[in-house]
C-alpha cells in the first residue's frame, strides 16, 4: 500500500527530491514558477527567504491548499553578490574563477506552509572554501552540464567537490536543501517524527 502524500515539494530540483527523500516523507513534487528577480534594495538573506516563502505559496496554491507545501531556494555569496545559476558556459567559467582559492557563503532557506495564515521558515548559512582550480580543470568542467543549473556553477556532490577544501556548516545545505533544519521544521508542523 502507497504511503498517502503529506507534503508539496515546490521544486523541480533533483537534489532536493533525493535530499528529502533521505527524510522519509512522503512528498509530490509541484514545481513553483515565480519571478526570480531581485527587487531593488533587497538583501541576499530577505531575498533568498523571500524566494523560498514565494514558491512555498504557489505550491501551496496550485495544489488547492489541500496539503502542506514546501519551497526552498539557495544561493552562493560571495563579497555581497549573489552568484545564481549561470546563462552560459563563459559565465559559468567566470564564476568559478572568481570562487577559485577563496571562500564564499551558501545560504539555504526553507519555508513551510502549513495554512494561509501559518508559515514556518528556516535559514542555514554555510561557509565553502575552493582551494585553487586549474584553468584547463574549469573549462573541461564547464563544457559538461553539471554546473548549468547550480548556482554559482558548481555542485558540492559533483566534481567539484575535489576542490573544496572544507565546508563550515551544512553540507545538504549547500546542495540546496539543509536536512537538519528542514527536518526541524517537519517535526514542528507534526509532518515528521
Amino acid at each position: 500500500m502507497k504511503t498517502p502524500c503529506s507534503v508539496l515539494l515546490a521544486s523541480g530540483s533533483p537534489r532536493r527530491k533525493e535530499l528529502l527523500r533521505q527524510l522519509d516523507v512522503a512528498f509530490r513534487v509541484t514545481p513553483a514558477g515565480i519571478n526570480e528577480s531581485i527587487a531593488a534594495n533587497e538583501t541576499p538573506r530577505d531575498y533568498v527567504q523571500r524566494m523560498a516563502h514565494e514558491k512555498a505559496v504557489a505550491g501551496f496554491h496550485q495544489g488547492g491548499g489541500a496539503l502542506p507545501s514546501m519551497g526552498a531556494d539557495t544561493i552562493v555569496l560571495l563579497e555581497d553578490e549573489i552568484l545564481g545559476k549561470p546563462v552560459s558556459r563563459a559565465q559559468a567559467e567566470a564564476m568559478l574563477h572568481r570562487l577559485s582559492g577563496r571562500k564564499h557563503e551558501v545560504y539555504s532557506a526553507v519555508a513551510l506552509v502549513l495554512a494561509a495564515d501559518n508559515i514556518l521558515q528556516t535559514l542555514n548559512i554555510t561557509t565553502v572554501a575552493f582551494g585553487n582550480m586549474p584553468d584547463a580543470w574549469i573549462r573541461s568542467y564547464c563544457s559538461s552540464d553539471e554546473p548549468m543549473d547550480k548556482a554559482g556553477a558548481y555542485a558540492v556532490q559533483g566534481g567539484a567537490g575535489q576542490y573544496i577544501r572544507y565546508i563550515e556548516g551544512s553540507y545538504s545545505g549547500v546542495m540546496g536543501l539543509p536536512l537538519y533544519e528542514t527536518a526541524q521544521m517537519l517535526r514542528k508542523a507534526g509532518l515528521l517524527q
